[in-house]
C-alpha cells in the first residue's frame, strides 16, 4: 500500500532529487554494476535521478523502470533521452501490483522507496517473487536518525523531526534505513549484507556543502515547512530558525554527517 509521496511532485522536489542523485553518485552507486543482457527492474524510479546512472553504469543490461506517478515516469523519460541511453524501458505501475510474470528478473534495484511505504516488507515479497533463483536485490535508504552536526542546535533536530514525524504520518518512516537487514531477511532474502555510507561534510568539501547540506538535506527539510506548521509540530519562529542553524553548518567552521544504508541481498 502506498500513500502520497511525503515531498510532493512539485518541480523543486524534481531540482532537489536530481541535485542529491548528482552529489552521491560514487558514494551510492560505484560499487553497482550489471553484466551484459542481465534484466534488472529499477522499482520506483521517480523523476529518472537515480535511473540515469544505474543506465551508465550497466549499459549493456536490459533495465525495467517503473513508478506510481505518470508525471515522474515522463520525467525520467526526458532525462533519459537527454543522456543520450537506449537501455531504459519505462513503465507506469503500483509496486504491490505489478503485471511481471513471476522470476522475470535477473536482479532488483530500488533506491530511496522503501521509506514512503505503509508496508515495506510486502513491497520486497512482491519483488522476490519477480527475481529468478539466484538473483539479487539491491536496496537504498536514508536515516534521519543518523543526521548530526556542528554547530549543534535543537532548533535544527526539531526541524528535521517534523520531517519524520510528517513521514509517519503519510505511512512511511524516515528513519528504515537502520532497519534494512532485519527486513530483507524478513521477506526471505538470503546473504544479506548491508553497508552503511556516511556523507561528512565540512567547508574543504565545497560540492558537498552545496550538493548536499545545502541543495538536499536542508532543502529537503525547508520543503515541509508549511505542512510542519499546519500541522502544528513546530512553531514559525523555531521552524525557521532550525533551518538557519542548518544553513549554518556551510559555514567555515561548521560540519554535517548523515548515513546512508545500502543492502544487497540474494533470492
Amino acid at each position: 500500500m502506498e500513500k502520497p509521496y511525503v515531498h510532493g511532485y512539485d518541480q523543486q522536489e524534481s531540482i532537489r532529487l536530481q541535485d542529491q542523485a548528482n552529489t552521491l553518485v560514487e558514494l551510492l552507486h560505484g560499487d553497482t554494476a550489471y553484466t551484459e543482457n542481465a534484466t534488472v527492474l529499477e522499482a520506483g524510479c521517480g523523476v529518472g535521478a537515480q535511473t540515469i546512472t544505474l543506465a551508465r553504469n550497466s549499459p549493456k543490461a536490459i533495465i525495467t523502470s517503473i513508478d506510481i506517478s505518470e508525471s515522474s515516469i515522463a520525467q525520467a523519460r526526458k532525462t533519459i533521452k537527454a543522456a543520450g541511453l537506449h537501455n531504459v524501458s519505462f513503465q507506469q505501475g503500483n509496486i504491490f501490483h505489478l503485471d511481471f510474470a513471476p522470476q522475470s528478473f535477473d536482479h532488483v534495484f530500488l533506491c530511496f522507496v522503501l521509506e514512503h511505504l505503509v508496508e515495506p516488507d510486502e513491497a520486497l515479497k512482491n519483488l522476490k517473487r519477480l527475481l529468478k533463483p539466484g538473483g539479487t536485490i539491491t536496496a537504498i535508504e536514508g536515516d534521519h536518525g543518523s543526521a548530526y552536526f556542528y554547530p549543534d542546535s535543537a532548533f535544527a533536530r526539531h526541524a528535521i523531526q517534523c520531517q519524520i514525524d510528517l513521514q509517519a504520518k503519510a505511512g512511511g518512516n524516515a528513519l528504515i534505513g537502520r532497519t534494512l537487514y532485519p527486513l530483507l531477511r524478513k521477506a526471505g532474502f538470503e546473504d544479506v549484507r548491508v553497508s552503511p555510507r556516511m556523507v561528512y561534510v565540512d567547508s574543504s568539501k565545497p560540492e558537498l556543502v552545496d550538493g548536499f547540506t545545502k541543495n538536499t538535506f536542508t532543502a529537503m527539510v525547508e520543503g515541509i515547512r508549511k505542512e510542519a506548521l499546519e500541522e502544528q509540530l513546530i512553531s514559525e519562529n523555531d521552524f525557521d530558525q532550525g533551518i538557519a542553524d542548518l544553513h549554518r553548518t556551510t559555514e567555515i567552521d561548521g560540519v554535517f554527517c548523515y548515513t546512508f544504508f545500502k543492502a544487497v541481498g540474494v533470492k
